[in-house]
């Protein structure tokens, strides 16, 4: 088999969360453009549904989901084993931040960024593997962690954020042993700052934006392309021996 071959993913179906945007929406472009039926799940069903159109019916549909609910994640991918019959490709995406000092964090707000972060996307991956476990033939699955999941070093607070995403980190690890026997692999990339609208108005800080590029060996933010190519990578069979890892896109920054 060829790199080029080894790529392509003819006929599988990936679900994408927090697909409506930003890495998710990239990822969901990149996927559909190599093979895959491609299910955008995001809280806002209707701009995944509306993100859907423009990848073409055949290969994309909009999904409601939303994460942090059990209820809500078993719905979802009954939905998605109704109506594709199978599911080989989990992008566990959807996050959330809420930057503030840890003294000033509410015991509720670091509730929602674990909700999110960490427990919707366990909820997700086991929702994933038995789907794929019914199938089968095994599956991929690519979690989204962060370079703040390998480094204390944040540039602001972000307790809450920096946590889950060390949970993520070690989850991928453990998932990868468990489901191995199955024919599940379990990823991970870990984005450095990445130009979406996740970053909000850390954009607007000229200072932290150079701060950033400072502390970047490469200088500048992540194209959110760059993180879907990564991901795809994870999730193909171009990376059939790799399990349990967490990729770095992040321009350098944790090799200092």
């Amino acid at each position: 088999m060829t790199m080029l071959s080894a790529l392509r993913m003819e006929g599988k179906v990936a679900l994408v969360t927090g697909a409506a945007q930003g890495i998710g929406l990239a990822t969901c472009a990149v996927l559909a453009e190599l093979g895959c039926r491609v299910v955008l799940a995001d809280l806002d069903g209707e701009a995944a549904a509306r993100e859907a159109a423009t990848l073409g019916d055949v290969r994309a549909r909009g999904l409601a989901l939303d994460v942090s609910s059990e209820a809500s994640v078993r719905h979802g991918f009954k939905t998605v084993e109704d109506g594709e019959g199978r599911l080989d490709i989990l992008i566990n995406n959807a996050g959330r931040a809420i930057r503030r000092p840890s003294l000033e964090l509410t015991l509720d707000d670091w509730d929602a960024v674990v909700a999110v972060n960490m427990t919707g996307a366990f909820l997700c991956a086991r929702a994933a593997a038995a789907l794929m476990m019914r199938g089968g033939a095994g599956g991929a699955i690519v979690n989204t962690a962060s370079i703040m999941g390998l480094s204390g070093g944040g540039l602001y607070p972000n307790i809450s954020y920096q946590t889950t995403k060390g949970a993520i980190v070690n989850m991928t690890r453990a998932l990868a042993v468990e489901w191995a026997g199955h024919g599940i692999r379990v990823n991970a990339v870990a984005p450095t700052w990445t130009r979406t609208a996740f970053i909000g108005q850390l954009e607007e800080n000229a200072d932290l934006m150079r701060r950033i590029r400072e502390v970047t060996p490469l200088g500048r933010l992540a194209e959110p392309e760059e993180v879907a190519h990564a991901i795809a990578f994870l999730a193909s069979p171009a990376s059939s021996m790799t399990t349990g890892h967490t990729l770095a896109v992040d321009g350098g920054f944790l090799a200092q």
